[in-house]
């Protein structure tokens, strides 16, 4: 049996919920195209979320790694296309600041996701999820999570389906940010099954 690694983050800024965590928690232990999902829910804190993934990739081996982010005020599921080599954006739920620094020092500047992102997007709009490809994960902990994923994954030699994808708000959340899209969570974690589908 093959084995998926999907990660999700805690609450972080003004969001004192993230459906990412209810995806992840609802998804773990079950069997979905062949894969058993391993989830896990990563802190919110440049100085240990890549940590965090490297050590689950490492003990877990994983055929396959999806991480999962909020994108409050995006209305569409999102698979990110890149994760660029630097720390920057708003402090996180440690206090931390980064202004603009490499993520790995001698890294290169950019890594490609190596989910299917095309058929993703295809799968999911067919089934009615409004999704497309994101050309920018931004340099907030998303990023960096994936960075550290796909650099982690590129050191061991290892050619797996690996990369990120964002979710809009789901409704609970939206109710306290008044004009942020949003979708049930139940949609949310469906999307991310159907995305799960596309695995080959």
């Amino acid at each position: 049996m093959k084995k998926l690694l999907l990660t999700g983050f805690e609450p972080f800024l003004d969001f004192t919920i993230n459906p990412t965590m209810s995806i992840v928690d609802e998804l773990h232990g079950k069997y979905i195209n062949g894969y058993e999902i391993v989830g896990k829910v990563l802190k919110v804190d440049y100085k240990s979320s890549g940590e965090e993934m490297i050590e689950h990739i490492r003990s877990e081996k994983p055929d396959a790694v999806i991480a999962l982010g909020l994108a409050g005020g995006r209305y569409k599921i999102t698979p990110e296309r890149i994760a660029v080599n630097c720390n920057d954006g708003e402090r996180d739920n440690e206090g931390n600041l980064p202004e603009g620094e490499r993520i790995i020092e001698d890294g290169p500047d950019g890594l490609f996701s190596t989910l299917p992102i095309r058929g993703i997007v295809a799968s999911l709009n067919e089934a009615g999820y409004p999704s497309d490809i994101s050309n920018t994960a931004g340099t907030y902990l998303c990023n960096h999570v994936m960075y550290q994923a796909l650099y982690e994954l590129k050191q061991q030699s290892r050619t797996v389906p690996a990369g990120f994808i964002h979710i809009p708000a789901s409704h609970e959340l939206a109710i306290q940010h008044k004009k942020v899209p949003s979708w049930s969570q139940h949609d949310l974690t469906k999307a991310i099954e159907i995305s799960i589908e596309t695995l080959s």
